[in-house]
């Protein structure tokens, strides 16, 4: 998000975080916590998680540079729901600020339209991964995590274990190691040791389902997010 802003501005709002590396599975904010710090990705991933009465997760969006993990204080709501929380998929680095010179510099322009338009491209995200729960197939929305990811951290290998990967999905680990496979033995991707590697872009994007072209023309639209390189 940051790299949509003016040098002079970016410049500023930098200088008021801090820099961070995350940690894979690193929970950055708890269920029913007070938020006091958001959090800017640069190559990190993150999941918005939500957690059933058994104790079963399951992400409803993720996020990377283009977004800010505890946006939800812009609006008011400083407290995480009871089942909801965050958690580092990807490591990597991020940029860390106090939710109160957060909500002092949201409220005035650039970064304020910034934001309004990623809550908004946000809301589209998680009604779309919804629906494509009900209505597409495991390799469809295996294909749509994979590049989904590919373009919040700019890096076509990244670290993915089968169970990170079937609680992102909500599904068994069983069906996840058959999906991967398979994206594999068609050569889109290769899978070993805990680590994933994209290497057809274009055809893992034919690969899944209609929900990852419209989150990202959803995001394309509303506010900026760099095509992944590769």
């Amino acid at each position: 998000m940051m790299l949509a802003l003016e040098p002079r501005e970016r410049e500023r709002l930098l200088a008021a975080t801090s820099p961070v590396s995350l940690e894979h599975k690193q929970i950055l904010l708890r269920a029913g916590n007070r938020i006091d710090t958001v959090y800017f990705p640069d190559n990190a991933v993150v999941s918005q998680l939500t957690t059933m009465d058994d104790g079963t997760t399951f992400e409803v969006a993720n996020i990377g540079n283009e977004g800010i993990v505890g946006v939800s204080a812009f609006l008011g709501v400083d407290t995480l729901g009871a089942q909801e929380s965050y958690q580092v998929e990807v490591p990597g680095q991020a940029r860390a600020m106090d939710v109160a010179t957060f909500i002092k510099a949201a409220g005035r322009d650039p970064l304020r339209s910034l934001v309004e338009h990623y809550i908004q491209a946000q809301f589209i995200q998680v009604a779309q991964r919804m629906a494509c729960v009900a209505l597409h197939s495991i390799p469809e929305r295996c294909s749509r995590w994979l590049l989904l990811t590919h373009d919040r951290m700019g890096d076509r290998e990244f670290p993915l274990t089968q169970e990170l990967l079937a609680q992102m999905l909500g599904v068994r680990r069983a069906s996840v190691s058959v999906a991967a496979g398979g994206l594999q033995h068609a050569g889109l991707i290769s899978y070993s040791r805990g680590r994933v590697t994209i290497l057809d872009r274009e055809g893992l994007e034919n690969a899944a389902c209609e929900c990852y072209g419209l989150i990202r023309r959803e995001f394309e639209r509303l506010m900026p997010l760099p095509r992944a390189p590769f």
